[in-house]
């Protein structure tokens, strides 16, 4: 039986967190094939140690996960130096960036197949087929390169969560400690990532996450979510969880009855929700989960301009209102909401897309003045290929194409492209993107993260000081004091690093 390699690549985090992708396969699999586990978070140069397992012969399947941005900077070049080295080998690459980019990455000539979605049957059944020469295009949550260009299978239901196996942390933990995944953040010491549900009951027209999932969510039952979390601190010592959930409060019964059996445990959680969602919810379920141990919770807001919602295909009832009064709301029970906002949509003219930034700049001010402890993430617009998407028809219209090799992903524009921070879209022109980056700049210098766990009160007061000035007569031009205290100190972006 020929054996797998399944690779978490290094991401733009400065601490390593639990693989649960790459775990969910390797539970999948267990009994079924022999697997190593390599981890680029955790490794100096992850090729020796791969290497080192494929020239033993015995691994004939790599397995890849790969979201966009810097996880392509070891995915890519290792992924194509197996293919020279061991073209016998293959390749099966899964995850966000390769299910919304199949055609490149199926062209690069070395990537052989891609998941599609959830994995946990499409990839044992697609291993088991390989090895036994059987034909593999009848399963389901598959993308592949074919004789009529690239195809892709059905997609499977998503599947019950509770009957999926437990996911194998003593497995993970014989080829790196798991204790190294449990590292210090602004929630607690050891903090525990944890992956609870799939999918998203929503469209909205700029996630990667829509083309794979069509407006699906199926979640874990509270009770196994708390039975995974116990484990890992009475047999690891975790404190606090991150739930990494595309949407982790669709729905309030789970989510109360989670809290209720948590509270006990003494442990600070953080979660992703919708504002509209979450807005619902009753008063008594919010104590529940801020007793329990919810301190904050990142919601998109994207924009305080009521069309524009629209166009995004948010869905439900979410409003520029409805922002401005969670915000007030969230305070009551001292839950911080942390607000994402995405700068930068097209528009007809310049002088459009000019005014809306202004416009979201005030906007985001005002959420500042009603509360001014909600933490703000701002994203400069990415497109995603959302097919029928009115939004993603502008952004063709414009000219925008993505890249056609998969090699160039992995320059530096198109790095920052996969992190919003700069998108190569042709209707933000450089002073645009100057504005929005130096009012991000002095908002985090008026409004210091509470996150950025190193950064100290004396620090915080000196930045306040600095860019009070500048927040509030709106002098945002060039605030090269402030980025040099910001680089001096290295001040924590949390939409890029995490906690």
């Amino acid at each position: 039986m020929n054996k797998v390699i399944l690779f978490n690549p290094r991401s733009a985090r400065t601490k390593p967190r639990i693989p649960n992708s790459i775990l969910s396969v390797a539970a999948a699999i267990e009994g079924l094939f022999e697997y190593a586990i390599v981890d680029g978070n955790l490794e100096t140069d992850p090729w020796q140690k791969i290497n080192s397992y494929l020239a033993t012969g015995q691994y004939k399947f790599f397995g890849c996960t790969c979201m966009p941005g810097p996880q392509l900077r070891q995915s890519i070049p290792i992924s194509k130096q197996i293919r020279e080295q061991y073209p016998e080998v293959r390749i099966i690459w899964g995850g966000y960036f390769p299910s919304n980019q199949p055609k490149v990455v199926l062209h690069s000539g070395f990537v052989d197949f891609i998941v599609n979605g959830p994995g946990e049957k499409c990839f044992p059944a697609l291993l088991a087929a390989l090895e036994k020469g059987d034909n593999w295009t009848t399963i389901p949550n598959l993308i592949y390169k074919g004789e009529e260009g690239i195809i892709k299978t059905g997609k499977d239901e998503l599947y019950d969560q509770d009957a999926l196996p437990s996911l194998p942390y003593e497995s993970l933990n014989s080829f790196y400690p798991l204790k190294r995944y449990l590292g210090k953040t602004y929630l607690g010491t050891r903090t525990i990532a944890y992956h609870s549900s799939m999918g998203c009951p929503f469209k909205c027209s700029f996630c990667a996450v829509v083309p794979i999932y069509n407006a699906r969510w199926r979640g874990k039952s509270a009770q196994l979510i708390y039975e995974d979390i116990k484990y890992l601190k009475d047999q690891h010592g975790g404190n606090a969880i991150e739930f990494h959930d595309n949407n982790f409060f669709v729905s309030e019964k789970r989510t109360v009855e989670f809290a209720k059996l948590i509270q006990p445990e003494n442990m600070i959680w953080w979660g992703e929700g919708r504002i509209d969602t979450i807005d619902k919810y009753s008063d008594k379920s919010l104590e529940i989960m801020r007793e329990s141990g919810c301190k904050m919770i990142f919601f998109g807001a994207e924009t305080g301009n009521d069309e524009i919602l629209k166009k995004m295909d948010k869905g439900g009832t979410q409003s520029a209102a409805q922002i401005r009064a969670f915000a007030a709301r969230m305070a009551k029970f001292d839950i911080i909401p942390e607000y994402s906002f995405v700068l930068g949509t097209p528009a007809d003219t310049p002088e459009q897309v000019m005014k809306q930034i202004d416009q979201d700049i005030a906007f985001i001010k005002e959420i500042k003045s009603i509360n001014p402890k909600t933490e703000i993430i701002i994203y400069l617009y990415s497109p995603v290929p959302t097919e029928g998407s009115d939004l993603y028809k502008k952004v063709l219209e414009s000219g925008f194409h993505f890249p056609e090799k998969l090699e160039d992903w992995i320059s530096p524009h198109w790095e920052n492209f996969d992190l919003r921070k700069n998108p190569l879209t042709p209707w933000l022109t450089p002073e645009m993107v100057d504005k929005i980056k130096d009012f991000e700049t002095v908002l985090n210098g008026y409004y210091p993260t509470v996150s950025d766990i190193r950064l100290s009160a004396f620090k915080r007061g000196i930045m306040r000081s600095l860019s009070a000035v500048r927040y509030k007569t709106g002098l945002y031009w060039k605030p090269y004091e402030l980025k040099v205290l910001q680089l001096l100190w290295k001040y924590r972006q949390p939409e890029i690093e995490g906690f």
